[in-house]
């Protein structure tokens, strides 16, 4: 830690707008009066914009406008004046095509609230899979002082006796349907119990896996990523929060000062550590992008190939989000790779104060639920890059949620165009495919779905599934949800809509992937792969007009983020020009 505070009192950037009795200073501070506020409120302590992501179209965020007033009482104890600003809020459960599309719109729009506003801190007040990272992306690139609060899990589901986790079961159930292992009016059944209380996912999916990643860099307050979100002590951590971010401003503890290379990795070592979502990859690159950290795939292979996964939860274990809470939460994770060396304890965090300070002391309380690392889950979890001819730029498998006789395989490829080809195809008895196929998903990555939904985990051939098998080897260049599993090889780039390999193969061909060398391989010659490439045309059209034409043309590859390329790396001036 190396971060110095600065000095107190002195004028900050909300002043331009409220400070002094200039006709533009009455024009900004004399509207604000008419929600009844006193004139001393503008004296110049920090005011907080609680970038609130509620919706009632994002049910994972939908308790969050309760949230927002605790974290209001904190800012208020802490001398503070807080003002709850609503923003872009990406529901991975409702919005089509992908969530993944409205992301970087999302960070746009939070980074110009943050920049066009008279704001001196932030709460960023998330939860569902793309609201944190789409607003820690805002926050780096305005550089404003920040700390993520999340919405916490929803409690554990179940169903006839049985543990049922959002998201994994729902895909374990529609393939139990199709294999006949399980009626329609049963599958109805299980729905009610899928989503029973407030929060995001209550498996280690994309959500949680976000929430953890935020903590793991120091970002949130330590401990705020399991608190299921109807605990009580989710609403202390709101508050406790708010208090914080004043304090925060006042030292000018910026995003920049906390995510640093270091910072990012302990955030994939905690990855591999958590059995986290792949989807960390992609949103981490671009956060890292961002802040002006240089963060690449190969960092994720080498930082997480000697992390065991400990954690037992669902989708690559048994447990969910409310008995991790129970058993410790993520400080426990933390503490068990600084023991192990596998921790740059120095790394500074939102609370003022070093990772191993916040976490050094932490108890496990459940054994079963985080292992002692002679029980891990796997001994080698993290997140595989594969590199080969058929994904020169990498591709990634998340090997603590594949099947260990999968990860060295060969078979031979049934290609599906795209997500349609794909629908159209898979439950046709007379299609040419068994379990030691190689299924191949074209054109559903960052431009061609567009926006890289999560079709990556494609659902098994019923004529398969009957047979009692539950996985085979899947490749594309889409993503898959967190909550999933499989050996699904994803994010492959450069991505077919882009012209890459994978656009070029076709069913027949022979496919290889060898997990611990990580490799994967098209078996055919070079001057094939060149001549078959000459020939490529096309298949995804370009949009013709709006946010979807700006997508699709600034769009990079998901090996580097998936960001838009004019908003990578570039930090503007926090302070807008006055027009009055």
């Amino acid at each position: 830690m190396t971060f110095k505070p600065k000095s107190w009192p002195r004028k900050l950037r909300s002043q331009e707008w409220y400070g002094g009795t200039s006709r533009d200073v009455i024009y900004h501070r004399g509207w604000m009066k008419n929600q009844g506020y006193p004139h001393d409120l503008f004296d110049g302590r920090p005011v907080i914009g609680i970038m609130n992501t509620w919706s009632d179209l994002t049910p994972c965020n939908g308790h969050l406008r309760e949230l927002a007033e605790k974290v209001k009482a904190g800012v208020w104890e802490a001398g503070g004046f807080p003002v709850e600003v609503p923003v872009f809020s990406a529901s991975e459960n409702t919005f089509r095509p992908t969530a993944m599309m409205y992301r970087n719109l999302a960070a746009l729009a939070v980074e110009e609230a943050m920049r066009g506003q008279p704001i001196d801190g932030a709460v960023l007040l998330v939860g569902c899979d793309k609201t944190t990272p789409s607003l820690l992306m805002g926050a780096a690139s305005t550089d404003i002082p920040s700390i993520v609060v999340t919405g916490g899990p929803m409690l554990n589901g179940y169903f006839r006796g049985e543990r049922v986790g959002s998201g994994t079961h729902l895909w374990k159930f529609s393939e139990a349907v199709k294999a006949g292992e399980m009626t329609q009016d049963e599958f109805l059944e299980a729905e009610a119990s899928m989503s029973r209380s407030s929060g995001t996912c209550n498996t280690m999916g994309t959500a949680s896996t976000m929430a953890s990643m935020a903590e793991a860099l120091g970002m949130a307050l330590s401990g705020n990523a399991a608190i299921p979100a109807v605990d009580s002590r989710r609403r202390v951590m709101a508050q406790m929060s708010g208090r914080r971010i004043v304090q925060m401003v006042k030292d000018d503890l910026k995003p920049s000062d906390i995510m640093t290379k270091e910072a990012f990795a302990n955030a994939i070592r905690t990855n591999g550590a958590i059995g986290g979502s792949t989807n960390a990859v992609i949103h981490l690159l671009a956060i890292a992008g961002r802040v002006g950290v240089d963060l690449t795939l190969d960092d994720w292979d080498q930082l997480g190939r000697g992390v065991a996964t400990i954690v037992n939860l669902m989708p690559s274990g048994k447990y969910l989000m409310e008995e991790f809470f129970y058993a410790g939460g993520l400080p426990v994770v933390l503490k068990h790779l600084g023991e192990a060396g596998l921790l740059n304890k120095d790394a500074l965090t939102v609370s003022g104060s070093s990772i191993w300070d916040e976490v050094k002391d932490a108890i496990n309380h459940n054994d079963d639920v985080i292992l002692p690392v002679e029980r891990a889950l796997t001994q080698q979890g993290g997140i595989a890059v594969l590199k080969g001819n058929l994904a020169p730029k990498g591709a990634v498998l998340k090997p603590s949620a594949a099947s260990p006789h999968l990860l060295r395989h060969r078979g031979r490829a049934v290609v599906f165009e795209d997500i349609d080809d794909y629908k159209a195809k898979i439950n046709d008895e007379a299609l040419d495919i068994d379990e030691t196929c190689v299924m191949v998903l074209k054109n559903c990555g960052p431009k061609g779905y567009p926006g890289m939904a999560e079709v990556g985990n494609m659902g098994l051939p019923p004529k398969v599934l009957k047979k009692g098998i539950t996985d085979m080897v899947r490749i594309s260049d889409a993503r898959m949800s967190g909550t999933a599993y499989g050996t699904v090889v994803l994010h492959t780039s450069p991505e077919a809509a882009a012209g890459g390999p994978l656009a070029v193969v076709r069913d027949g061909d022979m496919i290889e992937i060898d997990v611990e060398a990580r490799r994967i391989h098209l078996d055919i010659s070079d001057e094939e792969l060149a001549e078959r490439l000459a020939k490529w045309q096309p298949l995804v059209e370009k949009p013709g007009s709006g946010y979807a034409w700006l997508h699709h043309s600034q769009v990079e590859g998901a090996d580097t983020g998936a960001d838009l390329a004019f908003l990578k790396g570039c930090r503007g001036s926090p302070v807008g020009k006055d027009s009055h």
